[in-house]
């Protein structure tokens, strides 16, 4: 989703309004030393139709059940199909991140269908709250669910919620659940120390405006959780017991140091993750104290780099780097206008970025000057943490003005006389950009190159996919790629890339309504407000898409009924920021209407499920568990969905067994 932030005299003020997911960074005179930011800005609301005399419309049973209306939902003796069950279990697991080391996303064991809720629990208690503070939208990033057999491990919240710019104030928690009897039962819970980093400047808005992950990884009989002070807790998998603590950073717990992103581990065992030490009393508008790729060896020892030995020529803390334009818009100001300087910072991680290991053990991660957004890096790291190569993403791309922006001089468009192709708020070649209320992260693909999630503004907030070669070399671009780690599919020898397509209710390239309307689908509509799952071949073309055409604000009351109002004329971002994908290539993705999607080969609709809410959200990441069940989540709920249970009755008789539901694919 994206979230409004307007400036007001140098201030970052948090607007209610809720809009596809991202922000801009530009040049602000009243803190010319630096480089600020807002989001695309649209009026608070959460639909492009008025809703102004709509009612809600009570949903029925029978129309709940019908997998050809806009939800799913078992109850016995409503069905009226029949099918034949004949999944078995797997021994498959999801441990981490994307999935595996290389963040593919692909488990090769089929999903299940979305035929009932076979678990619902609260890990966030404090979502409601949060959400409020935040005028209805849930600005917070989640763990994706850890499955291994029959064993769940997943992030819980406790604690006190005050506001979201004091997310510290709240705990946060490793379970471990099991199946039993067709049931997901506690075994234990550990609490962690773990803080996330702080919130973002209310100056320059530098830093997340959306609360960060905590995330752990499953490694044999282990969990590593995230601790206080860039720690690491390894905890029994069976008990939860504290087995050791680690602190790659001395005999002392420093609290200016964080854990920066999920853990992530390889084939052998080892753990890797990304840790920020910050100025804590001005952590996001002074430079950066230092910052590491950590390494945990499975006997406990830790090795680290920085990350500026690992971006070699990437430009000094103090060098003097490009940021965008201050003055109104259109932009640029003038055809051969140079965009305003600032203070680099020191080479730092992305927030929320997972490193990714590929099978010869190189890790990569990705890397961000830290006072300004437009000098990022894909970083190459060898087993030892010595240098590999790390990659610029600036200089890349050539669709700004007149390409992917309305023509020069129209509504949206550049102003007249500007270059072709370069982005509007620098004047130069676009620069891809790592913002830190992103969870994307780095993929390695099956043939060794890399793919990563950036933000661009300019192309209405959508971002682009960013593909480079093993060695480094930059291959391709797709014009999407905001927060998103995308899957991989493979198949026949070859393979797909699985992304989430969000055409967002935006400006094209600012949030002056003169100059960018914001009403997307009346301004170019060549290019309206849609939104897509996208499946792109080796070469980043598409082979196909699936569009939610669902316009229904849905909520599931205490009662279990469920009231919709007509009110999303465009229909609903791609709610997912790490899809899963079955043996059989389909695709299970969240949607901000509260349903989670089962999406076919060649872009057909297998079956959708409404969970509980249509909510504006942070993304959140898919799970398919070894016997196929859906992890998925919706407004702080674990929801786990599949095959409707087996009757006492139906479990004594053998072979195949045949009961009614409602939709099978």
């Amino acid at each position: 989703m994206l979230r409004s932030i307007y400036l007001f005299t140098g201030v970052v003020v948090l607007g209610l309004g809720s809009i596809p997911a991202i922000a801009q960074t530009q040049s602000n005179p009243q803190f010319a030393n630096s480089e600020t930011r807002d989001l695309p800005a649209r009026p608070p609301r959460k639909t492009s139709r008025p809703n102004a005399g709509l009612t809600p419309r009570v949903l029925t049973q029978r129309e709940i059940l019908n997998t050809g209306k806009v939800f799913n939902q078992y109850s016995p003796g409503l069905n009226d199909a029949s099918i034949v069950q004949t999944q078995s279990g797997g021994s498959l697991s999801w441990t981490q991140w994307g999935k595996d080391p290389q963040h593919s996303g692909f488990i090769n064991v089929a999903g299940q269908n979305l035929d009932a809720v076979l678990a619902d629990k609260i890990y966030d208690p404090n979502a409601p709250a949060s959400a409020s503070d935040q005028g209805g939208d849930l600005l917070v990033h989640y763990q994706t669910p850890l499955t291994d057999a029959n064993d769940v491990f997943m992030e819980f919240k406790s604690g006190t919620f005050t506001t979201l710019q004091h997310w510290e104030t709240q705990t946060w928690n490793q379970k471990r659940l099991h199946w039993e009897t067709g049931q997901l039962v506690e075994k234990w819970t550990f609490q962690s120390d773990w803080k996330p980093v702080p919130y973002a400047s209310l100056v320059t808005g530098n830093g997340p405006f959306w609360e960060p992950v905590y995330h752990a990884v499953l490694v044999g009989d282990f969990v590593y959780d995230p601790g206080f002070g860039g720690t690491v807790f390894k905890l029994a998998r069976g008990s939860g017991s504290v087995a050791a603590r680690i602190n790659p950073f001395g005999t002392t717990i420093d609290p200016s140091i964080f854990v920066a992103g999920p853990l992530s581990a390889d084939s052998a065992g080892n753990v890797y993750y990304n840790a920020i030490q910050l100025n804590l009393s001005n952590p996001w508008d002074t430079n950066a104290v230092n910052s590491w790729l950590v390494k945990i060896a499975p006997d406990g020892t830790a090795t680290k780099a920085t990350f500026a030995s690992l971006t070699p020529g990437a430009p000094a803390a103090t060098d003097q780097c490009k940021v965008g334009f201050g003055s109104k818009p259109p932009w640029p100001p003038k055809p051969d206008a140079q965009p305003p300087t600032a203070a680099c910072g020191t080479q730092r991680p992305g927030m929320n970025v997972a490193p990714a290991i590929a099978p010869d053990g190189t890790v990569y991660t990705i890397s961000k000057a830290h006072l300004v957004s437009r000098y990022s890096y894909v970083v190459a790291a060898n087993p030892d943490l010595t240098p590999k190569w790390n990659a610029s993403l600036r200089n890349r791309l050539n669709d700004g003005c007149n390409v992917l922006i309305p023509p020069n001089d129209t509504p949206g468009g550049c102003r007249k006389g500007a270059t072709t192709g370069v982005a509007p708020d620098t004047n130069e070649p676009p620069p891809a950009r790592v913002i830190d209320d992103s969870t994307s992260s780095p993929v390695v693909l099956p043939d060794g190159s890399v793919l990563y999630g950036a933000y661009t503004r300019y192309n209405f907030a959508q971002g682009h996919l960013m593909k480079f070669s093993s060695t480094g070399q930059f291959l391709a671009a797709y014009l999407f790629g905001w927060d998103v780690t995308p899957g991989v599919y493979s198949h026949g020898g070859g393979y797909s890339i699985v992304t989430k397509e969000n055409h967002y209710a935006a400006g094209s390239y600012c949030n002056d309504e003169r100059v960018c309307p914001s009403d997307r689908t009346a301004t170019t509509p060549n290019d309206p407000e849609q939104y897509f799952i996208t499946q792109l071949n080796q070469n980043l073309l598409p082979e196909w898409q699936f569009k939610n055409t669902n316009t229904l604000s849905c909520t599931r009351q205490p009662d279990g009924t469920v009231t919709c109002v007509d009110d999303h004329a465009n229909s609903f971002e791609w709610c997912v920021n790490a899809l899963g994908i079955d043996a059989d290539g389909v695709v299970f993705a969240n949607s901000e209407d509260g349903n989670i999607f089962a999406i076919n080969q060649g872009g057909t609709l297998s079956q959708k499920m409404f969970l509980q809410l249509a909510i504006g959200a942070a993304y959140t990441p898919m799970t398919i568990g070894p016997d196929g069940k859906i992890y998925t989540q919706n407004f702080g709920h674990l929801f786990v969905v599949g095959n409707v249970p087996l009757s006492p009755v139906a479990r004594i008789k053998s072979g195949v067994v045949k009961f009614d539901t409602a939709g099978r694919r």
